[in-house]
């Protein structure tokens, strides 16, 4: 398997991608399509095997209302691995390499709103314990992970996503 970064080219591939990773769904299909076509998409990687694409994972900028310093966020939404690449490592691998990437790019934290145990695995901490909300309101699965010693010091606030998390729900 090969894990690269995005192009225009995949479009189509990582649309179905979502669409069958979901059940059918095509919300996060088109919130990466709509965040790529705005191009807000600070880490967007597929992992390719046989020259196919089987998963794809997007990183896109988040903010935090906060009273104390400023912190380059993103939210790690969504990951998707087609039904028959599941439980074979591909998801683990492309959250992976995105985190790595993203810390390369210079974000200070990367916030996800999924599933505890799965997350956990990848250092992800429950963001309510650093002060930090969303405005869906959930407290369990809303997780954070410091990219960096410090990087959430003096940080607290809601925790908002691009409109393009909205948008698709429409």
């Amino acid at each position: 398997m090969q894990i690269r970064s995005f192009t225009a080219g995949d479009a189509g591939a990582v649309y179905e991608v979502h669409r069958r990773a979901f059940d059918g769904r095509t919300n996060e299909s088109r919130i990466v399509q709509r965040l790529h076509d705005a191009d807000k998409a600070v880490v967007s990687l597929v992992a390719v095997e046989d020259e196919r694409i089987v998963g794809h994972v997007l990183f896109s900028p988040a903010r935090v209302e906060n009273q104390g310093a400023d912190v380059e966020l993103v939210g790690l939404a969504p990951v998707g691995v087609l039904p028959e690449n599941q439980n074979e490592g591909v998801g683990s691998s492309l959250i992976e390499r995105g985190l790595e990437e993203c810390r390369d790019a210079g974000v200070d934290a990367v916030v996800v709103l999924g599933d505890r145990e799965y997350y956990s695995r990848f250092g992800f901490e429950r963001a309510s314990d650093y002060g930090l909300g969303n405005e869906y309101g959930a407290d369990e699965g809303f997780m954070v992970k410091p990219l960096h010693e410090g990087a959430l010091d003096d940080v607290d606030g809601i925790v908002t996503y691009q409109p393009e998390f909205r948008q698709a729900e429409n």
